[in-house]
C-alpha cells in the first residue's frame, strides 16, 4: 500500500512520489492561471502510474484533443479506485461524468458541487465546475459553486476572479468590481481577475480606463495560454473600437498580438474566436475592408476541418466568415455536419442548443447577405443573451445583437430597430457606434431632428475617448 501525500489544498493522495504531488500541484496552478504548461500533469502518472488523482487528471488534460489518447489513464485511474482516498474518488467520479462520451451535464455539475461540500479548497475543481457552467449558459449556478466554497477560502488566491465573473454574467457589476478588485490586491498577476476589471471598465464605457489597466497589466500575460493572452488583447481591441480609436489601434492588436499568435506551435484553436470574435465587430461598424486579406488569411486557415466541432461559439463565427467570404460549400458543410450532432444528442441536450442551430442558421445566412432570411429566423424579440449555451460571455454575445440591429435596418424594419437601439442606449449610454445608429434610424424614418442630435451625441462621445490623444 503506497503512501499517503497532502497536495496543496491540504488533501489526501496516495502516492509514494513527490515529485508526482508536485506535478499535480504544479497542474492546477497553470489551470487556475490559465498559463501554457497544463501538460505538466502528464509528468505525475509518469512518477506514479498508479495514482489515481494523477491518471484522471491525465485524462482530463488530454480528453478535450483526443478523447482515445486519454483512455488508457482513464483505465488506469479505475483499475485503483479501490485504493484511492476519498477525495480522490470524488475528483474521479466528478472527472469521469464529466469527459462520458454521453455525459449528463446536470450529473456532472451535481457531482462537483458534492466534491466542494467536501472538499471545499480544491479550487481546481472549481474553476472545471465553473467552466462546465459556462458551457450549460448557467452564471447563476457557477455563483452558487463559488459562494458555497467562499468561507473556506477567504484569502485564497485567485478565488475573488472566480466569484467576481458570474458576477458580471448576471449584470451585477458593483459586487463584480468588488470581488475582482480585492482579488487584483491579492495577486496583481492573475490575468482572469484583470479581464474581470477590465469587463466592469469596458461595460461601463470607461475605456480608455480600460484600455490604460490592461496595457499595464499586459508583461504579465507572457506565460498565459494563447486563448486567454489572445482574449486579454481582444477586451483591449474592443474599448479601442468602442471608444472610436483610429482603426489602426485595432489593426495593429490584431497583427502584432492575435495573428503572431497563431503562429506558434503551442497556439490553441480558441485564437480562432478572439481573432473572429474581433473580425465581425468591425465588420458590423462597416470597416471590414481594412481587414479583408486578414479574414481571408484566417478563413483559408478554417476550411481545414480540423478546426471545426470544437466549441459551438467558434463554429458560428466560421460559419459566418466562409458565408461572407464565398466559401458556401464550405460553410453549407459546416453547418449540416452541426446539424447532424444536434441529432445525435439526447433529448435535453437537443432541446438546450436549438436556439444554438438556430443563430448558427442565421449567421449563415448574415454572411451570403441574406439579411431578410435570417431576421425571420431570429424573430422579432431576439436578445443575445438567451443564447449563453454555444459558450460565450454576454461580451462575446453582444455582437450578435449587433447584427439584429444592422439586419433590421437593412430590411426597413426601422421602427422596430429604434425602439431596440434606445433600449441599449438606456442600459450603456456611453457607445457612440449606438448612437450613430441610433442617427441612422432617425434619418431613414425622416426624423431629421432627432437624427440630429443623435449625430450630435455620439459626436461628442467620439471626441472623449481616444480621437485626440492617440
Amino acid at each position: 500500500m503506497e503512501e499517503v501525500r497532502l497536495n496543496r489544498w491540504g488533501y489526501e493522495v496516495r502516492t509514494a512520489s513527490d515529485s508526482c504531488i508536485s506535478a499535480i500541484n504544479a497542474y492546477c496552478q497553470q489551470v487556475l492561471s490559465y498559463g501554457r504548461e497544463r501538460s505538466v500533469i502528464m509528468e505525475a502518472p509518469v512518477h506514479d502510474k498508479d495514482c489515481v488523482l494523477a491518471n484522471i487528471l491525465a485524462a482530463h488534460f488530454l480528453s478535450s484533443g483526443n478523447a482515445t489518447k486519454a483512455l488508457p489513464y482513464l483505465v488506469a485511474a479505475k483499475s485503483r479506485l479501490d485504493q484511492a482516498t476519498s477525495y480522490e474518488k470524488a475528483v474521479f467520479d466528478s472527472i469521469n461524468c464529466l469527459i462520458s462520451e454521453n455525459r449528463d451535464d446536470d450529473v456532472a455539475l451535481e457531482l462537483h458541487s458534492k466534491l466542494l461540500k467536501d472538499f471545499p479548497r480544491d479550487l481546481a475543481s472549481l474553476k472545471r465546475a465553473q467552466i462546465l457552467c459556462f458551457y450549460m449558459g448557467r452564471p447563476d449556478l457557477s455563483l452558487v459553486l463559488v459562494q458555497q466554497v467562499l468561507p473556506e477560502n477567504q484569502q485564497e488566491n485567485y478565488v475573488y476572479g472566480m466569484l467576481a465573473f458570474p458576477l458580471l454574467e448576471l449584470g451585477r457589476m458593483s459586487e463584480a468590481e468588488e470581488a475582482a478588485r480585492k482579488g487584483f490586491e491579492i495577486n496583481k498577476q492573475d490575468c482572469w481577475t484583470q479581464h474581470d476589471l477590465c469587463h466592469v471598465l469596458q461595460y461601463e464605457c470607461h475605456f480608455k480606463e480600460a484600455v490604460q489597466f490592461m496595457e499595464e497589466c499586459s508583461s504579465s500575460w507572457t506565460l498565459c495560454s494563447s486563448f486567454m493572452l489572445t482574449h486579454n488583447w481582444w477586451h483591449v481591441a474592443l474599448c479601442y473600437l468602442e471608444g472610436h480609436a483610429p482603426i489602426e489601434k485595432i489593426v495593429e492588436i490584431y497583427e502584432n498580438r492575435i495573428w503572431k499568435e497563431l503562429e506558434r506551435s503551442d497556439s490553441h484553436a480558441e485564437v480562432y474566436l478572439n481573432a473572429l470574435g474581433l473580425m465581425l465587430r468591425v465588420h458590423v461598424r462597416g470597416k471590414s475592408d481594412v481587414f479583408n486579406d486578414h479574414l481571408k488569411t484566417l478563413v483559408a486557415c478554417l476550411t481545414d476541418q480540423a478546426y471545426w466541432y470544437l466549441e459551438w461559439h467558434l463554429d458560428l463565427l466560421t460559419l459566418w466568415a466562409l458565408a461572407f467570404t464565398g466559401e458556401l460549400s464550405e460553410a453549407e458543410d459546416l453547418l449540416k455536419g452541426l446539424q447532424f450532432r444536434i441529432s445525435k444528442m439526447s433529448k435535453k441536450k437537443q432541446e438546450l442548443m436549438q436556439r444554438g442551430i438556430l443563430l448558427a442558421e442565421v449567421l449563415y445566412q448574415y454572411g451570403r447577405g441574406n439579411d431578410k432570411q435570417a431576421l425571420e429566423l431570429l424573430g422579432p424579440d431576439f436578445d443575445a443573451n438567451d443564447y449563453r449555451m454555444i459558450g460565450a460571455s454576454d461580451e462575446q454575445l453582444d455582437v450578435f445583437n449587433e447584427v439584429w440591429y444592422t439586419m433590421l435596418l437593412n430590411t426597413g424594419e426601422i421602427t422596430k430597430a429604434i425602439e431596440v437601439i434606445k433600449k441599449r442606449i438606456k442600459k450603456r449610454e456611453g457607445v457612440p457606434f449606438s448612437w450613430r445608429v441610433l442617427e441612422k434610424a432617425y434619418t431613414m424614418s425622416n426624423q431629421q431632428e432627432a437624427s440630429v442630435a443623435a449625430g450630435e451625441k455620439a459626436r461628442t462621445l467620439e471626441a472623449t475617448y481616444f480621437k485626440q490623444t492617440v
